[in-house]
């Protein structure tokens, strides 16, 4: 398989890589469809009548999965998972965007999916919940996503550096991954419940080290995927690298923990503040006076 170039930030559109000419890669270009389990035949990603198909980013030669979708591929998610949070002999399934609510009836967010075990008449035995997230992008996605549409060719370039699309690694867990583990797996923890956050590899090594332990105490796990080249076809396949099993209380205190800066720096920045504050004080005071 052709390995993607870094003149240009595309890597997956509509479930295929960029320099993928075959038929079926067109078919699915052509009618903008998703191969990978989404509610419905086609890609929905930012709108139904125009989506912006982009499954995963090129970044530094590699794939990084921005669409959540891209992790549905042969529900290996959810398999894997499953031997997670219970036993071999398990019968179960998956329930998704299930709404969570805390002890006063307030939001606590949608939880991805719930994995369900039941018995031989359909009732609930137990649970557990998985947390899929893709990687949130800075700059603009939508220029090379039209240029490449309109002229899809195996050597596509796009090398214009104003708002060049990139991983946002940092707003991913500030303002997504963190949250929800806060307020949807404070609930299920205080319910004995198992957890589990798929990710992609480059994204877990930007979160702080975890203190992990053996699965058969673990209540809280992190699947790490990456897209990997099949054999000698132009196409990536979703690859489970690695677990990592831990404890929910330990991981959230290090996940949510900030590490403080420099207190001299932060000490300059308040003597500015202040010293424009009171210049600005007696400029006032002077025009006053006079």
């Amino acid at each position: 398989m052709n390995k993607a170039n870094n003149n240009q930030p595309l890597s997956e559109i509509f479930g295929f890589p960029i320099h993928n000419q075959s038929d079926r890669a067109m078919r699915y270009l052509k009618n903008k469809l998703c191969p990978f389990n989404n509610i419905v035949s086609s890609c929905t990603k930012n709108s139904i009548e125009s989506p912006l198909g982009v499954c995963s980013l090129n970044h530094k030669n590699k794939p990084v999965i921005i669409c959540p979708i891209r992790f549905r591929e042969d529900w290996k998610i959810m398999s894997e998972t499953a031997a997670f949070i219970f036993k071999e002999t398990t019968v179960w399934t998956h329930l998704g965007e299930v709404k969570l609510k805390d002890k006063f009836g307030k939001p606590a967010g949608n939880i991805d999916y719930v994995l369900v075990s039941y018995d031989d008449k359909g009732r609930i035995i137990d649970f557990g919940s998985l947390e899929v997230q893709a990687v949130y992008i800075s700059g603009n996605l939508t220029g090379p996503f039209n240029a490449c549409i309109e002229n899809p060719v195996p050597d596509f370039h796009w090398t214009q550096a104003l708002k060049y699309p990139k991983p946002d690694y940092l707003s991913s867990s500030r303002k997504r991954l963190i949250p929800q583990i806060i307020a949807k797996g404070t609930i299920l923890r205080q319910w004995n419940k198992k957890q589990a956050v798929a990710l992609q590899t480059t994204f877990y090594d930007t979160l702080p080290s975890l203190p992990e332990v053996n699965k058969s105490v673990a209540d809280f796990a992190f699947f790490l995927y990456d897209l990997e080249p099949v054999g000698n076809e132009t196409r990536l396949e979703l690859t489970l690298k690695r677990i990592v099993y831990t404890k929910f209380d330990a991981a959230l205190e290090q996940i949510a923990k900030f590490e403080a800066g420099s207190l001299t720096d932060f000490t300059q920045l308040l003597q500015k503040k202040l010293d424009s504050k009171r210049l600005d004080i007696d400029n006032f005071e002077n025009i006053v006076i006079e």
